[in-house]
């Protein structure tokens, strides 16, 4: 199956993602040759189809068919390995040992671990076995986060990084035309900023509205960040926010939602 120098196709939607991933595994493996990058599943399956790629590293969640979707057609042709921000699902079934999987953003050492497992499979040439279930076992939980429940990541542009954000850290979101500013709290509870590749308004339509409110056209706030809101002329106010210098308008078409509180 496999030839004297190993070859891979990795597959993300986001482009920043795939070429970090790729500087990754050029440090990790360097003698895989990465031979097609894919941005969604359709293009997965029909790149592997014409290039037979001994290993894939597929993004779980892209637009289209799914990662999972194409590790399902790819079958036990080659090794999969599944990158994932959603371990918090994800990782229990690629835990029971199976499947490989690296969680984003993606760690130097836990992609070494990978790696080391992946190569000791192609000296084998024993693809992971008996994968069927467990594939439809991810897929239903990713039908049902994508239709059941709110957002619960983000992917912004920070510079020539991509971002992954926990919905629950974000203060706030403000439309920038097309693009949407995401203001939120790194792991020190530090105030940052970045862009995300979504109108505002279809952003506010997957978060949790017990939790997330709109105030103003261009402004959508997450209630407990909130520290006091000071009411102006013409039946408007100003949302002052925790730990923020910020301050956000409110229109006379939202003031409704801080009449009650």
């Amino acid at each position: 199956m496999t030839s004297e120098r190993p070859t891979a196709l990795i597959a993300d939607d986001e482009p920043l993602l795939r070429d970090a991933l790729e500087r990754l595994l050029k440090q990790a493996w360097p003698e895989l040759e990465i031979v097609a990058r894919a941005r969604n599943g359709r293009e997965t399956i029909e790149l592997f189809e014409s290039l037979c790629p001994d290993v894939c590293f597929l993004d779980v969640q892209m637009p289209g068919k799914t990662g999972v979707e194409a590790a399902s057609a790819i079958g036990r042709r080659a090794h999969v390995v599944f990158v994932t921000a959603f371990d918090e699902y994800a990782v229990q079934a690629f835990a029971q040992g199976v499947l490989d999987y690296v969680v984003k953003p993606v760690e130097p050492a836990r992609l070494a671990e990978t790696v080391a497992r992946v190569r000791e499979r192609l000296q084998a040439a024993r693809p992971a076995s008996n994968t069927e279930a467990l594939l439809e076992q991810i897929a239903a939980s990713l039908r049902k986060d994508a239709s059941g429940g709110p957002l619960r990541w983000l992917r912004a542009s920070v510079g020539d990084k991509v971002q992954l954000i926990p919905v629950a850290a974000v203060d706030f979101l403000r439309s920038d035309q097309k693009y949407t500013t995401v203001a939120w709290r790194d792991d020190a509870r530090q105030p940052r900023e970045a862009v995300i590749r979504m109108p505002l308004k279809e952003v506010s339509a997957q978060l949790d509205p017990s939790l997330f409110a709109q105030v103003h056209r261009s402004v959508v706030v997450n209630l407990s960040a909130v520290d006091h809101v000071v009411r102006g002329a013409n039946e408007t106010a100003d949302i002052h926010l925790k730990g923020r210098a910020d301050v956000l308008p409110v229109s006379r078409n939202y003031l409704h939602v801080f009449r009650q509180m």
